[in-house]
């Protein structure tokens, strides 16, 4: 889905310098006492902002709101933006970075990518933990509960946590994906708009949502498709979907279908993980789109038909949690198979 730069050694380093160690989580212990007296800075990166928190040695917490990543380019050179940013704003030296990304699809290569042509100096990370935000979502929403997490912004993904087993569902991104989420319903309305203009559909008051950013309908898509910012643009109009649902039927059968879809992917990443017929089962979902009612009474209305024994809950934190317990995740833990690690320590791999 990136499109990713071949991989290249900075100035003076050699590639051995820098290096995926999947052995690394054994050394998990040895890395926490050497970075006793440096801080953690945790990253949630999504499509529209990045959440980044600040761990201080003695366990002060800042939190900072940094911009997104375009899932689109080349993440490591993004996320090292916002590194020296989280730096340059809070100005605390930095040992260990654990992030949680959208649109990743090469964590090995990409964790190594993130600490490649960070210079070695003051205050710059000298360790890398890189998964996708799919996993510091669950982490953030479950901790190390069980179930399924279903967590819905931008884009959606959902990830299924079993007693030995991991299921991704979704997450695909808003070309081939993203059912359910803010900009999957946000197109959905401008589907439905531009039906109702032409007569092809019923009349909505979303058109009228619609001009408020685009008086001439009919040039609307060429603004948009032209726009660098058109997914998030596209995922705005889901506030007016949910604004509307009570009085508007186009909206309602909207919001209907969107939490059609995200009951669809929980059922299947908990049957996927052998959870769907547990006695109890628990679906943390997370995200703006959970907070329209219309989405999430009939999220657990049909969730409780498809699997009377889940139970939808609020999540425990968020990415950015997450994101934070990367670094003490415990070695048995099935989610350590997704998360890819890289080191630099006075020219030494480990």
């Amino acid at each position: 889905m990136d499109g990713m730069p071949e991989r290249r050694s900075g100035p003076g380093r050699s590639r051995q310098e820098l290096d995926v160690t999947s052995a690394a989580r054994d050394a998990d212990a040895a890395q926490q006492a050497s970075s006793a007296q440096e801080a953690l800075l945790a990253l949630d990166a999504g499509q529209t902002s990045t959440k980044a928190r600040i761990v201080a040695p003695d366990g002060g917490r800042r939190d900072l709101r940094l911009d997104g990543v375009r899932t689109d380019r080349p993440l490591p050179l993004q996320l090292r933006e916002r590194i020296r940013e989280a730096i340059a704003e809070s100005g605390t030296s930095i040992g260990t970075v654990a992030v949680g990304v959208s649109g990743l699809t090469d964590a090995a290569r990409d964790v190594v990518e993130l600490l490649e042509d960070v210079a070695p100096a003051a205050g710059s990370p000298h360790t890398a933990l890189l998964t996708h935000d799919s996993v510091t979502s669950a982490l953030g929403a479950l901790g190390d509960a069980r179930g399924a997490v279903v967590a819905v912004g931008t884009g959606v993904v959902t990830l299924g946590l079993g007693r030995d087993a991991v299921a991704r569902v979704d997450g695909w991104g808003h070309i081939m994906g993203d059912a359910g989420s803010a900009h999957w319903i946000g197109q959905q309305a401008l589907i439905r708009v531009m039906r109702a203009h032409d007569g092809r559909g019923p009349a909505t008051a979303l058109t009228e949502a619609v001009r408020r950013r685009w008086a001439d309908l009919e040039s609307a898509y060429i603004a948009l498709q032209s726009d660098p910012r058109q997914v998030s643009i596209v995922a705005s109009f889901a506030a007016d979907v949910s604004r509307l649902a009570a009085d508007d039927a186009v909206a309602a059968a909207i919001c209907a279908e969107a939490a059609e879809e995200l009951v669809t992917s929980a059922v299947t990443a908990l049957r996927q993980v052998g959870e769907a017929d547990d006695a109890s089962t628990d679906v943390a979902v997370t995200g703006g789109v959970f907070d329209a009612a219309a989405i999430r009474e009939q999220f657990t209305a049909r969730l409780a038909e498809e699997i009377p024994s889940a139970r939808v809950v609020s999540a425990r934190g968020e990415g950015v949690d997450g994101a934070e317990q990367l670094v003490g995740l415990g070695a048995g833990h099935p989610l350590q198979s997704r998360i890819a690690r890289a080191s630099r320590d006075a020219g030494a791999v480990r």
